[in-house]
């Protein structure tokens, strides 16, 4: 009778779900130790983890959707500009031609630049492998710092190394490029001036980097979002010339991650701190 009765209600269950209530669940009528009790809870625990595998489809489709929808809007910016200087450049001769072409080729790179950087969030998000090594973090830091100062002359650059290097589990290449997408940060969102200091050291047994302005600070409303994909500082943290992807940071988080380590930020006027913690070596 008992059995009976469960069979009813997986049935009942069963005609909930095929009309989209995944909620459902088996009523538990009968104790653990019954083979009944522990068909019932064996039940209801498939269920709850197919609603929870469920929500989990439906939150990444929607995240990719969006994704999808945020990287067109950027591709078409500098698509729509190629073609309009391309026109200019078809229609006119001499100068009004040469800067024509110079723009096309300027958005030509940013487009490339956009391009290269979805491909490697791609690759991160599909979990591709990466070849890890013992890098020195130390050395790392001086060759990205030493590119900084040579691409933003107008703001100050500051180490604060310890005397011997010392190294974390990584990838050099990528690494490199997460210490370079913060130090891109601080410049383009920082007006001339500005002091950037960059701090690598251990503490509590993990590498612990850390890069420091005392700019203007990310706006309340802007912070949580910071590392999210295609996220903009607004105007109360200056912002260059230079046209970013949007990318920089989701790109750092997504690296540091799958070096198992983590990405912090704390911001307010006058000082802005990314603090990144990664496994040391050995």
């Amino acid at each position: 009778h008992r059995s009976f009765r469960s069979l009813r209600q997986i049935e009942g269950v069963a005609g909930r779900i095929a009309h989209g209530d995944l909620s459902a669940r088996i009523l538990v009528t009968e104790p653990r130790t019954t083979e009944v009790g522990s068909l019932q809870r064996a039940i209801n625990t498939m269920l709850t983890q197919n609603e929870n595998a469920f929500a989990a489809q439906v939150v990444a489709q929607e995240r990719m959707t969006r994704f999808v929808s945020d990287a067109s809007h950027e591709l078409r910016t500098p698509l729509a500009a190629i073609r309009g200087y391309s026109e200019l450049a078809a229609r006119r001769q001499g100068k009004d031609s040469a800067f024509a072409l110079g723009r096309i080729d300027s958005e030509s790179r940013r487009m490339t630049k956009l391009v290269e950087d979805l491909l490697l969030l791609a690759r991160l998000d599909a979990d591709a492998p990466v070849e890890m090594q013992p890098v020195d973090i130390v050395a790392v830091v001086l060759n990205a710092v030493s590119d900084a100062r040579a691409a933003g002359p107008d703001h100050t650059w500051r180490l604060e190394l310890p005397e011997e290097g010392f190294e974390v589990r990584a990838n050099a290449d990528r690494l490199h490029q997460v210490i370079v997408n913060l130090l891109t940060n601080a410049r383009n969102h920082t007006p001339a001036g500005t002091t950037v200091t960059t701090i690598a050291g251990i503490r509590d047994g993990r590498a612990c980097l850390m890069v420091v302005d005392d700019g203007p600070g990310i706006a309340p409303d802007v912070l949580p979002r910071v590392f999210e994909r295609f996220t903009r500082a607004d105007a109360a943290r200056s912002h260059s010339e230079a046209k970013s992807t949007g990318l920089g940071l989701s790109i750092v988080q997504a690296v540091v991650a799958s070096f198992g380590g983590q990405v912090e930020v704390d911001s307010h006027p006058g000082r802005t701190c990314f603090t990144i913690w990664l496994p040391l070596a050995g």
